[in-house]
């Protein structure tokens, strides 16, 4: 008989506002939607969660919401009693009270370090490896999301890609170009609004909130909507994760950053670009180059060039030669549409990262 894991505790602090808080709830969500997992879910920025899940209520000590005991980190360090399973999320580096109370458990918790994705080739060799602490009788493993079978996998819900595929069919027949903008600061925006405003095409520019909209309105000198030449860029109010997944399913073309955003534009099956987060010595650069050497390997040699060069002058900081690879990324888009909706099948081969860490606890327990 399969051990039984109850109780889970996760871990997070929020580092970008989005990213890893994102990450977190669609985990904590989908371990008590579809493995009856009591997930408790402890965050020391409760602000962001509110905008993810307009439900939660930053004012609250404790609160349930969509099946997950959510409370905010400053009380962990007395009135935390671990589970079978802690989550400490990104590195987040746990209290050490709590790490004392998991020592002093009969039955010591499987401790697992949830790392940042990436498609890097080494994270297959590092996937599962165990760290023992210094001093206490833990463990703690550490676990890759990735691109491969070797790694933990994407997280994916029960159904995504019936509710994608549903929803997309009842989207209207349009004429203009629609396209997402989720980005970092260093994002070449002055840029690409130049060149979508050029564009021989109507564009609709959906433009997300934050960061993204404070670099249109410096570019425009005014609060929008906004309109030159051939565009039109449309402010959004910050999105809970459902609305954002069907922005994606909507547009033709989607900007994104980081990690959750990444994740859901591959599940959204349309043509994409993401920015990955600016790192000293350019670090950044190598994430972005191993993950278009796995996307790209089965596209031709043409479609491949037109999303290598797209990647990499976003990626550039400055946009160098996003002009001419931005028209050469419309040129192709059809086939790169119909690739990236081969990719979404493909990596949904793979057992979701849900699934994978309830497997590779069970084992542990």
């Amino acid at each position: 008989m399969a051990p039984v894991m109850r109780n889970w505790d996760i871990f997070c602090r929020v580092v970008d506002n989005f990213g890893d808080i994102g990450v977190c709830w669609r985990l904590a969500r989908q371990l008590a939607d579809e493995h009856a997992i009591s997930v408790r879910l402890w965050v020391d920025d409760l602000t962001p969660l509110h905008g993810l899940c307009p439900s939660i209520d930053p004012g609250e000590r404790e609160q349930v919401v969509g099946g997950v005991v959510v409370r905010p980190w400053l009380d962990a360090p007395t009135l935390f009693w671990p589970g079978e399973v802690v989550i400490e999320a990104f590195a987040c580096e746990l209290p050490d009270a709590c790490i004392a109370a998991m020592a002093n458990t009969r039955h010591k918790p499987v401790w697992i370090n949830l790392e940042y994705l990436s498609a890097e080739r080494w994270i297959d060799d590092c996937h599962g490896l165990a760290s023992p602490h210094p001093t206490l009788p833990l463990r703690k493993h550490f676990f890759f999301p990735g691109f491969s079978s070797a790694c933990g996998g994407l997280l994916r819900e029960y159904g995504l890609f019936a509710a994608r595929d549903l929803f997309v069919a009842t989207l209207p027949a349009r004429d203009e170009l629609q396209v997402s903008l989720f980005c970092y600061d260093s994002a070449p925006v002055p840029l690409l609004i130049d060149i979508l405003a050029a564009s021989s095409q109507a564009v609709r520019l959906w433009v997300a909130d934050g960061a993204p909209s404070a670099a249109v309105r410096r570019v425009f000198g005014s609060e929008g909507p906004w309109q030159r030449g051939a565009l039109v860029a449309e402010p959004l109010r910050f999105l809970a994760q459902g609305d954002y997944d069907r922005l994606l399913w909507a547009c033709d073309v989607n900007f994104v950053r980081g990690e959750d955003s990444f994740v859901r534009a591959q599940w959204a099956a349309r043509p994409f670009v993401w920015q990955a987060y600016r790192q000293p010595g350019d670090a950044h650069v190598g994430k972005v180059d191993a993950f278009l050497e796995r996307y790209c390997r089965d596209m031709d040699a043409t479609n491949a060039t037109a999303a290598v060069d797209l990647f990499q002058a976003w990626n550039s900081g400055v946009g160098t030669g996003l002009a001419s690879a931005w028209t050469g990324f419309l040129q192709q888009r059809a086939e790169i549409a119909a690739h990236a909706r081969r990719w979404a099948d493909q990596l949904a081969c793979i057992p979701d990262l849900a699934g994978s860490l309830v497997s590779f606890c069970r084992e542990r327990v």
